[in-house]
């Protein structure tokens, strides 16, 4: 069996967007539960890969879907795309998740006669684990940096903004972005006790940024 590469699981999440587009579906008819669709989805995309490569499955304990690729898939609807995200640390604001996101983005639509759903996939989008911090926060830290800003400057920033740090944490914080510069991120990440990861902005920039990928 054929070892399960990045680039093969991107060709493998354009085709099968392209297969359940058309797929109509029993089960899911009047289902307005996202998590359940969402479930629905990643477990018949996983069943698909599983028959054809070899990987080390994620779980819910170890985190992500794919651990040895970094990776973990995330459905959401186009009418309010976003999920939840187990919170790390506040660093994953400003330094990104720690693994990408293949992110799939679909259109629900019932159909009466036949009582089955339909999951138009409308986006696929592959965004590259530097890529995957929070937008107004990363922006918001590298006009600082351009701004000459300092340590205090950076400290003072991520209160203003309510960065789930105590001021030691945020100091620290200060001191290894003056040392290593990070990357814008996409994704806007609103702070909860699980992150609430929302794409809107993904879906918009996919394919006219780094490390923000349009595969479908």
């Amino acid at each position: 069996m054929q070892k399960l590469t990045v680039q093969l699981l991107k060709t493998e999440a354009k085709a099968f967007a392209d297969r359940e587009s058309g797929h109509k579906e029993k089960s899911l008819f009047g289902v307005t539960d996202g998590k359940a669709v969402g479930t629905y989805l990643e477990h018949k995309f996983q069943e698909a890969l599983q028959k054809k490569y070899e990987y080390a499955r994620g779980s819910s304990a170890k985190g992500i879907d794919f651990p040895k690729l970094d990776i973990d898939i995330k459905v959401t609807s186009i009418r309010q795309p976003q999920s939840s995200c187990p919170f790390k640390s506040a660093r994953q604001k400003i330094y990104g998740l720690g693994y990408s996101l293949l992110v799939f983005v679909y259109d629900k639509k019932d159909e009466r006669k036949t009582r089955t759903a339909t999951l138009d996939i409308k986006h696929v989008i592959f965004i590259e684990s530097g890529q995957t911090g929070d937008f107004q926060t990363t922006t918001g830290l590298l006009k600082i940096l351009d701004n000459n800003g300092n340590a205090d400057d950076l400290v003072a920033f991520m209160t203003e903004r309510f960065l789930p740090v105590d001021e030691i944490q945020a100091t620290e914080l200060a001191k290894e972005i003056l040392k290593t510069i990070p990357k814008v991120g996409y994704l806007t990440i609103s702070n909860a006790l699980q992150w609430r990861l929302q794409y809107a902005r993904v879906i918009e920039q996919a394919g006219k940024v780094t490390g923000v990928q349009r595969i479908a």
